[in-house]
């Protein structure tokens, strides 16, 4: 892999630095010299394949031989096979929902009944249309490379799939009605492992009040977003707090001085401990957590158990109705 120094160098936003010190703003901050740089490629190959698996998708969905013509005729026919379902369909320009559920979409009951766990991974790199796949592949550019730029590709791609994989489980314990496809619930465990970053590396950020506060407002709208209908928000909420506890697991930092003294002669005899204690202490409750949440998830789906019956007010975590819309 290959890795760049970044002494006094600029990390996604640009902001002023001094030499051991750290700031954040606009998901930007500064890192000892002493630490690398990684250079990000994982996040570009997410964006390439999800692009691809949906041009594949377009292919097979191919509307001018499959539309019946009740809901209107393809969109942009010019594409051929490649056009889109009729917007009265599918407003977000993209394949037809029978499509989308051959090609690996997340459906509850398949999954359980028919004993499709696959569906569980697959829905994250399938997308509903062109506006869904442009804005969720955004959102990955603008999170993803930086965090790979920072922590390496293997703790950011773990984040990434286990994120996506939390998301997926929680939706198909609340909704049991619908499809489900997106890589949001993977992008909001992005956002979660941001925050408990954030958290656990407290002490080297110099502006904590700001960096916390930009960070929370962002999360704050995009969850905000998913109370619309049509919107699973129980998968943006699954793969927040997936990669919220993934975060204190992977992407702790050693605390100030640590490298330095590693590297005074005589191999830093007497070296401190690499990490502070509350960082150990935040990692053995994440991962007890996270392993525990899971566990008890897995089992409730593949029990076919419906979580709504649990949580009563829980469906309004997903859709909230108002005089304009309903959420059924």
């Amino acid at each position: 892999m290959a890795r760049q120094d970044i002494e006094s160098r600029e990390v996604a936003g640009g902001v002023a630095k001094n030499r051991g010190s750290t700031s954040f703003s606009s998901s930007s901050y500064v890192i000892e010299d002493t630490e690398t740089q990684w250079t990000s490629w994982l996040v570009p190959m997410f964006v390439v394949a999800n692009i691809a698996v949906f041009i594949v998708v377009m292919y097979i969905n191919n509307c001018p031989k499959h539309n019946d013509g009740l809901e209107g005729k393809c969109v942009a026919r010019f594409l051929e096979r490649f056009s889109f379902q009729p917007l009265r369909e599918n407003p977000l320009f993209g394949p037809s929902a029978a499509t989308l559920e051959k090609m690996g979409a997340l459906e509850s009951t398949k999954v359980v009944n028919k004993h499709q766990a696959w569906r569980l991974i697959t829905c994250i790199w399938l997308h509903a249309g062109v506006f869904h796949l442009i804005a969720n592949m955004l959102c990955l550019v603008f999170i993803g490379i930086r965090l790979e730029q920072q922590f390496g590709f293997v703790r950011i791609g773990v984040i990434y799939l286990v994120s996506g994989l939390g998301g997926s489980v929680l939706s198909s314990l609340f909704i049991q009605n619908n499809i489900s496809v997106g890589a949001s619930g993977a992008l909001f465990g992005l956002l979660g492992a941001m925050l408990s970053e954030l958290f656990t590396n407290w002490t080297i950020y110099t502006n904590k009040a700001a960096a916390l506060i930009t960070l929370l407002v962002i999360i704050a709208i995009n969850l905000g977003i998913g109370i619309l209908p049509h919107v699973n928000n129980f998968a943006h909420v699954g793969g927040f707090f997936t990669g919220f506890l993934l975060g204190f697991v992977l992407l702790p930092r050693p605390k100030y001085g640590w490298l330095e003294q590693r590297n005074l002669p005589g191999g830093g005899v007497g070296l401190s401990s690499k990490y502070n204690t509350y960082q150990y202490v935040l990692w053995i409750i994440s991962a007890v957590l996270l392993i525990a949440g899971f566990t008890v998830a897995l089992v409730m789906l593949f029990r076919g158990e419906n979580a709504n019956s649990r949580c009563h007010w829980c469906h309004y975590l997903n859709c909230v109705p108002t005089s304009r819309w309903k959420c059924d």
